[in-house]
């Protein structure tokens, strides 16, 4: 058990029978009364993001999520497979597990990182960058440099990113996961 004082970002709690991953942490102290903690949470499972206010004094069980190195296989109808690297055991997620962001730049052979409950997937981590192939942009011309502009290209995921315009198709970019933004030329 841990108290709402010593909670960190970062950390995994179970509140409700729900797993909670803590994205930001405050402590309040108001003038009379006891110190309160202001939680923002995201479910491990679903992935929503909620937050919480607890008194200092509540206690919580603070759970251990296992990380492990695995491999994006394919996609059934409504399963995306994984392979561990280590076991070679193969780990099917639900699309509302990935959540969108993820699907959109999942290419098959990538490398991702499994979050385990137990011996229960619970979830992805996606890296920063990902390289991709564009499959469709407008001409280059001679002469057109990273600080001209921007031009739409569709890449191999079906993603589009605005990219300069020496890109052409088939040229490989790195990808910001985060914001889906072009960063450089792989």
């Amino acid at each position: 058990m841990i108290t709402a004082t010593d909670l960190k970002k970062g950390m995994v709690i179970e509140l409700e029978g729900q797993l909670y991953a803590i994205l930001d942490f405050q402590h309040i102290k108001m003038g009379r009364g006891s110190a309160q903690v202001r939680l923002k949470m995201k479910d491990v499972r679903a992935g929503h993001i909620t937050e919480r206010t607890f008194q200092s004094g509540e206690k919580f069980n603070q759970v251990q999520i296992e990380l492990s190195d695995a491999q994006y296989l394919y996609r059934d109808s409504d399963f995306y497979y994984f392979m561990d690297t280590k076991s070679f055991e193969q780990i099917a997620l639900t699309s509302e597990q990935l959540g969108d962001n993820f699907k959109k730049y999942l290419r098959e052979g990538m490398t991702l990182i499994i979050s385990r409950h137990g011996d229960k997937a619970v979830g992805v981590e996606m890296p920063l960058t990902v390289e991709l192939k564009v499959a469709d942009t407008g001409p280059s011309f001679k002469g057109n440099t990273a600080q001209s502009g921007t031009k739409p290209a569709k890449l191999e995921t079906g993603i589009m990113v605005q990219v300069p315009f020496f890109i052409s198709v088939g040229d490989v970019i790195r990808v910001d996961t985060r914001t889906g933004s072009y960063i450089e030329r792989a």
